[in-house]
């Protein structure tokens, strides 16, 4: 069975140590490829390249137009830009009342994917049927799972959700036709379809790489997208309501945040090719997998347990400030410097999916007896950000952005660590597609920036010619 399905002692690509005799010249390789693919630093500030198309101060450089989500971090008061709260919007709405009007119900995932995709909030008995396209569209086929999410399992998720969702292409009857109404049955198919990829690929990576037990559970109508997610995760199905209500908020903080984020500038350029729904979420997928990207929540979480098992004394803030020092001068956890889930490219005062997320983490903390914890996680953000700004002497504060929080609370609703970045995807997966839709409704061109060749001219020798 496992030689079927788990690929548990198959390697079909080669190791180093598996090269033998061919290692050497690989490593001669290696040697040339360092040599001749190094740029000049000074030539990117001759040239004025803005990289990460960031400008010299790191904003963004302006490369599109959206309606779908605005991120505000400064007030602008007689022409100046001065810091403020953050603020974020989904079609105009700030997700602040969002969350807040859930106050009581559940299905506010849902009401923001139909937000995000039709840019306004739906009415009760529209939202009403959307919920049942929804659940018809929540499934996925035996011949799926047995032939496509149980063979090959994968240790990274991310990338078992990518062969899903590309393989989808081939189980869709016009998988090739743009037109915005079949680009959007698409979308609402994959919004639904990858909660269970998501979850069974890690119960696939369980069965056949850990030896554990297979359990696959199906969701269930009338259910929310995140009560699902936690009825098909959990052996026993079981799961509080502020469990659910947390991850469901999770998901609405998770959802959107602007066009220009990698992931979200990956759909709109992979979009532009005119290529097909499967190929462009597939490539958004790809990018959020990166650890500068969605999987910094990751970071954080072994950022703490490293400082938790250097600092004794969790309520000493000298101690906890001690050992911060430490790791930003590159002498402590991974040495980079870096104190993971702190900063923001455009938030400063705040990250509004910060505040709202640490407020549930205080709540499920209190539910689950685990308030020492949070406290902790709450004087390393306070000292954390002091902290940077004096050791880098920087001038813009340095807030705590989602990801500070995020890994907590998931631990706390016992997801584990593999599916923390899946679950960023099947967060975000409505905006991508609100962004696609978009792009396609609205863009006329491929997306191509420019890029100046800094290289030398060299003849053409022949074989013969050549040391």
């Amino acid at each position: 069975m496992n030689e079927l399905y788990g690929m548990k002692n198959e390697n079909e690509m080669l190791s180093f140590d598996e090269m033998g005799e061919l290692r050497g010249f690989v490593e001669q390789l290696n040697v040339e490829l360092l040599k001749n693919h190094r740029i000049d630093k000074e030539l990117y500030e001759k040239y004025d390249v803005k990289r990460g198309l960031r400008d010299s101060k790191g904003k963004g450089v302006l490369t599109g137009l959206t309606e779908i989500s605005d991120v505000v971090a400064y007030q602008n008061v007689d022409g100046e830009q001065i810091p403020s709260d953050g603020r974020l919007f989904y079609q105009g709405c700030n997700v602040n009342d969002i969350v807040s009007g859930l106050e009581g119900r559940k299905f506010g995932f849902e009401e923001t994917i139909y937000l995000l995709l039709f840019g306004r909030l739906p009415g009760e008995k529209e939202f009403k049927d959307f919920l049942h396209v929804m659940e018809e569209m929540q499934k996925l086929s035996n011949r799926f799972v047995r032939d496509v999410v149980m063979k090959a399992s994968n240790r990274n998720i991310m990338n078992a959700m990518q062969r899903c969702v590309l393989t989808l292409y081939t189980y869709d009857s016009n998988p090739d036709d743009i037109t915005p109404m079949n680009v959007l049955r698409q979308s609402l198919e994959l919004i639904n379809k990858l909660p269970l990829i998501a979850v069974y690929s890690y119960r696939s990576y369980c069965h056949f790489r850990k030896d554990e037990t297979l359990m696959i559970r199906n969701p269930k109508k009338g259910l929310s997208l995140a009560e699902n997610i936690l009825l098909m995760l959990r052996p026993d199905g079981k799961y509080t309501e502020l469990e659910a209500k947390v991850l469901d908020i999770a998901l609405v903080l998770h959802a959107e945040h602007g066009g220009g984020n990698n992931s979200t500038f990956t759909t709109h350029v992979v979009t532009s090719s005119g290529t097909d729904t499967y190929s462009s979420i597939a490539a958004s997928i790809g990018s959020l997998k990166g650890p500068r990207h969605g999987g910094a929540n990751l970071k954080v979480q072994k950022m703490f347990r490293d400082i938790k098992s250097h600092v004794k004394d969790w309520k000493d803030e000298e101690e906890i400030a001690a050992y911060l020092g430490r790791i930003l001068d590159k002498q402590a956890f991974d040495r980079s410097g870096l104190i993971y889930g702190m900063g923001h490219a455009v938030y400063t005062l705040s990250d509004p999916r910060e505040v709202l997320l640490k407020d549930c983490a205080r709540r499920l903390s209190e539910e689950k007896g685990m308030m020492d914890e949070f406290l902790f996680y709450d004087r390393v953000e306070k000292i954390a950000g002091d902290l940077i700004m004096k050791k880098h002497r920087v001038q813009k504060n340095v807030c705590a952005n989602v990801d500070f929080y995020s890994g907590f609370v998931y631990t706390m609703l016992k997801i584990p660590e593999e599916l923390f970045t899946p679950i960023f995807a099947i967060a975000r997966i409505p905006g991508w597609c609100a962004h696609r839709l978009e792009e396609l409704l609205n863009g006329n061109k491929i997306i191509r920036p420019a890029y100046k060749y800094v290289g030398q001219h060299v003849d053409y020798s022949s074989m013969e010619e050549r040391d």
